[in-house]
C-alpha cells in the first residue's frame, strides 16, 4: 500500500513528488506516456525562476526528477489506465503494463496535450518553428513574421501578445469572422501588426534546408486556391485536450472539456483523497511555474489528508 501515487511527470508531478518525499511519504511516481511532459518538447525555457540564462526543457525536467529522487521518490515507467476508489477508502490503480497498485491517496498530474492540425511533419517541427505557447516561445522570434492558427479567445490573446516581438502576426482562420469574444477580437484586429487571413487553412508546413519553419501553405476554404505565406514560427491556438480519458470510470468530476474540477482554490476533487495538479485542471494559465505551484498545493493537500487519516 502506497501513501501517495503521483500520476504524471511534468512540472506539477515532479513538484508534488519533491514535497511529498520531503514529508517522508515515499511517493511513487508513474511516468505516463511522455515522461517529463510538454517541456520535453521545448528547447530554451527562459521564464522559469532561478535560471537567469535559461534552461533546456528536458534538462529542467531531469533536474526536477533528480531532486525528487534525492528525497526518496520512486519512479515507475508505465501508464495508468484506470483509477478507482475502493470501499475501504483507498485507491486501486491499473496500468497498461499490467500492474496493479494500491494507494491511500492519489495526485493526478497528467497535463494536457495541445491540439495540432495532424499534418505530416508536425512532430519534427515542434521546437523548430512550431509551438502552442506564445508566452513560452514568442520572445525567440523578434522582428520576423509569425502566424497564429485559430479564431477563439486564445488565438486572439496569442496574436496580441506576439505583437511585442514579431514584425507581423498573421491570424489564420477557416472562416470570415472570429469566434472570439468581441473584446478579444477587437483588441487583436485593432493592432496594426496583426493581419487576419480569412477563409484559410494551413495544409502544409514548409521548411528551410536546416529543417526550420520558413512558410506555410494555405488553402482558401471557399475557392480552393493555394498560396504560400512566409513565417518563421507557427503558433497553433486551437485548444488543448486534457489527459483524462483514463479517468472515465473513476467518478471524478470533469468540466465540459474534460478538465478536472477543483474545489475552489484547492486541488481537492469531488472524491476525497484524490487530487489534481497542473494543466490537467488548469485551462487558463498553462505555464510551467503555475503547474509547479499547483503541484506543491496538491502535495500539501494530500499530506494533510493523510495526517487526518492517522488521527
Amino acid at each position: 500500500m502506497e501513501n501517495v501515487i503521483i500520476i504524471g511527470t511534468g512540472c506539477a508531478g515532479w513538484t508534488a513528488a519533491i514535497y511529498t518525499a520531503r514529508a517522508n511519504l515515499e511517493p511513487l511516481v508513474i511516468s505516463g506516456e511522455q515522461p517529463g511532459g510538454q517541456l520535453t518538447t521545448t528547447t530554451d525555457v527562459e521564464n522559469f525562476p532561478g535560471f537567469p540564462e535559461g534552461i533546456m526543457g528536458p534538462d529542467l525536467m531531469m533536474q526536477m526528477q533528480q531532486q525528487s529522487e534525492k528525497f526518496g521518490t520512486r519512479v515507475e515507467y508505465d501508464m495508468v489506465s484506470e483509477v478507482k476508489k475502493c470501499e475501504d477508502g483507498t485507491f486501486s490503480l491499473k496500468t497498461t503494463g499490467g500492474k496493479d497498485y494500491q494507494a491511500k491517496t492519489v495526485i493526478i498530474a497528467t497535463g494536457a496535450s495541445p491540439r495540432h492540425l495532424g499534418l505530416p511533419n508536425e512532430k519534427e517541427l515542434i521546437g523548430k518553428g512550431l509551438t502552442s505557447c506564445a508566452t513560452c516561445d514568442g520572445a525567440f522570434f523578434p522582428d520576423v513574421p509569425v502566424c497564429v492558427i485559430g479564431g477563439g479567445d486564445s488565438a486572439c490573446e496569442e496574436a496580441t501578445f506576439l505583437t511585442r516581438f514579431a514584425s507581423k502576426v498573421y491570424l489564420i482562420h477557416r472562416r470570415d469572422e472570429l469566434r472570439a469574444s468581441k473584446i478579444m477580437a477587437d483588441r487583436a484586429l485593432a493592432n496594426e501588426k496583426v493581419e487576419p487571413v480569412w477563409n484559410s487553412q494551413v495544409t502544409e508546413y514548409l521548411t528551410d534546408d536546416e529543417g526550420n519553419m520558413r512558410a506555410v501553405k494555405l488553402e482558401n476554404t471557399e475557392t480552393g486556391e493555394e498560396s504560400e505565406l512566409d513565417v518563421k514560427c507557427v503558433f497553433v491556438a486551437i485548444g488543448h485536450i486534457p489527459n483524462t480519458s483514463f479517468l472515465e470510470s473513476s467518478g471524478i468530476d470533469l468540466d465540459e472539456n474534460g478538465y478536472i474540477l477543483q474545489d475552489g482554490h484547492s486541488t481537492v476533487s469531488n472524491i476525497e483523497g484524490l487530487y489534481s495538479a497542473g494543466d490537467v485542471a488548469d485551462h487558463v494559465y498553462r505555464q510551467a511555474i503555475t503547474a509547479a505551484g499547483n503541484g506543491c498545493q496538491a502535495a500539501l493537500d494530500a499530506e494533510r489528508y493523510l495526517t487526518d487519516l492517522e488521527g
